[in-house]
């Protein structure tokens, strides 16, 4: 099918100035820590560790938050859609406490450091709510409301918001943040590198040696050499804990427009009704315009035609905000642990110097940097109250997390192995703009025809671990749907895990 709405990229990396590309690492390096991604979990703990006085380097494949970071909603909140009342009842009254106290204190973290460095990424205190429309889901954010209450945030139960269509019933949250992630994340980073942190972009790793001292091995065979290492590529680029049976990639939309100042919503909404719909807004312009961003529509990378989800949600969009006018639309993606609580911390049972940092769950801001400070007190020996509830290592949730984590290696088992079995389309069927895994001289190809006719063709195996990629013709990607792994049209990395392009075919 074809769409209306054009996917032309994210407003937040479209205008924050990006300065001059950084050098990727050339030669071998010796540090304290080396940091595998430049994310604002990568980011935070970099800087972090550099003010704690150890010697840094962040390794980026691409550019400086412009990864899954440069795509978010960007809100800054502890409020994450229904997650109190369930956390009191699998962790404990206790653990629901430590998990309100990290995420409020990674906001405060962030506020300090927006006035610290005199930082101009349009902050603003807003008040955030989880909403339903649905009368028989009213209770169920009644307890929410009292679960994060008792947590230690300071909710209530709402009827009254500033969504221009009525809520049955809405969790609010008092105090919370947005603002513009990129231009505070690319400040950070000038912050670090002002400490001696070294910032290497465009370098893919590719190998990790645990030891004393450990080795990271990267794709042009530059090593570095450092105490410690941690993992912080959102989709954790190594699994030596089975990390991987314990994540599920989730991929969701957003679209993006312009509303006179008195449409504001005057706060952060999120529904988990609709198939997510969250809804926020930006200074735009002198004039006092606001930009609405609206996400939803999650879905798993691979799967479906990504063309009708966005039309879905740009129809929801001019129902709701009649008058829009259309400006942006992209995609983010978030990884989902199997237990709802992220993992920040030792890598595997038996590491001793490498650390990880995934699973946040669409709530990466403040758990980027919640898990920035968690790490370092980690690495540099200083007690941190939450470090057991975040702890990737984790086994007393094994029992409750069973048939989650049963769930999604069900599902990755059906890709591989009923992806194999699908009809494949032949090549003269494929109209420009359009890719598919084909049938061609007894093999299966990934092929695209770019606009002017001309074929890219490449393998379908991913590079992780051989699932078959899909095409997603909105974004002219080919996906993963076992892990989450992107590539464009001609086989190259947009986003892990896989480290390591689509092998190029003839056709």
């Amino acid at each position: 099918m074809t769409s209306n709405v054009q996917v032309n990229g994210s407003y937040w990396l479209q205008t924050a100035p990006g300065g001059a590309p950084r050098p990727a690492l050339a030669e071998d390096l010796d540090v304290d820590v080396a940091v595998i991604g430049a994310g604002v979990a990568g980011l935070s703990t970099a800087w972090e560790l550099a003010r704690a006085g150890r010697s840094v380097a962040v390794l980026e494949a691409g550019r400086v938050a412009a990864g899954v970071t440069g795509h978010t909603s960007a809100k800054l909140t502890a409020q994450h859609t229904l997650v109190y009342d369930k956390l009191r009842r699998t962790r404990g009254p206790e653990g629901a406490r430590l998990y309100a106290r990290s995420q409020s204190e990674a906001i405060e973290r962030a506020a300090g450091l927006v006035a610290e460095l005199g930082i101009d990424c349009d902050w603003e205190t807003r008040d955030a709510y989880t909403y339903v429309r649905d009368p028989g889901r009213v209770e169920e954010v009644r307890a929410e409301a009292a679960a994060a209450k008792e947590a230690g945030l300071p909710a209530s139960f709402v009827t009254e918001t500033g969504l221009p269509f009525p809520v049955a019933g809405a969790v609010r949250v008092t105090g919370q943040a947005q603002f513009h992630p990129l231009k505070y994340l690319r400040a950070l980073a000038a912050d670090l590198e002002a400490h001696g942190g070294r910032i290497f972009e465009d370098t893919v790793v590719q190998g990790l040696d645990e030891g004393e001292p450990c080795r990271v091995r990267t794709g042009a065979g530059a090593t570095v050499t450092a105490r410690d290492v941690v993992v912080a590529t959102h989709y954790p680029i190594f699994d030596r804990a089975l990390l991987f049976a314990r994540l599920s990639p989730r991929r969701e939309l957003v679209v993006a427009g312009t509303v006179e100042a008195d449409r504001d919503v005057d706060g952060m909404y999120i529904t988990p009704e609709e198939n997510t719909r969250s809804v926020r807004t930006a200074p735009l312009d002198e004039a006092g315009r606001r930009l609405l961003v609206v996400t939803g529509e999650h879905f798993t990378p691979g799967t479906g035609d990504t063309r009708e989800r966005f039309e879905r949600l740009a129809s929801w969009t001019d129902e709701h905000f009649p008058g829009v006018e259309r400006t942006h639309a992209w995609a983010t993606q978030d990884i989902d642990p199997t237990d709802t609580v992220p993992m920040a911390g030792p890598l595997h049972p038996g590491a001793h110097h490498t650390y990880v940092a995934t699973g946040f769950g669409g709530w990466g801001l403040s758990g980027g940097i919640m898990a920035g400070r968690l790490l370092t007190a980690q690495i540099t020996g200083e007690e941190c109250a939450w470090s057991r509830l975040y702890d990737p290592r984790r086994l007393r949730t094994a029992v409750r997390e069973a048939p989650a984590l049963l769930k999604t290696q069900a599902e990755v088992a059906r890709h591989f192995v009923g992806d194999r079995l699908r009809p494949a389309p032949p090549v003269d069927a494929l109209p420009p703009g359009e890719g598919a895994v084909v049938r061609a001289g007894g093999d299966r190809l990934a092929v695209y025809r770019d606009e002017a006719g001309a074929l890219h063709a490449v393998s379908p195996r991913c590079t992780h671990l051989g699932c078959l990629v899909d095409f997603n013709a909105a974004e002219r990607a080919w996906e993963c749907p076992c892990h989450g792994s992107r590539f464009d049209t001609d086989g190259k990395v947009l986003e892990g895990p896989a480290t390591k392009p689509l092998e190029q075919r003839d056709i």
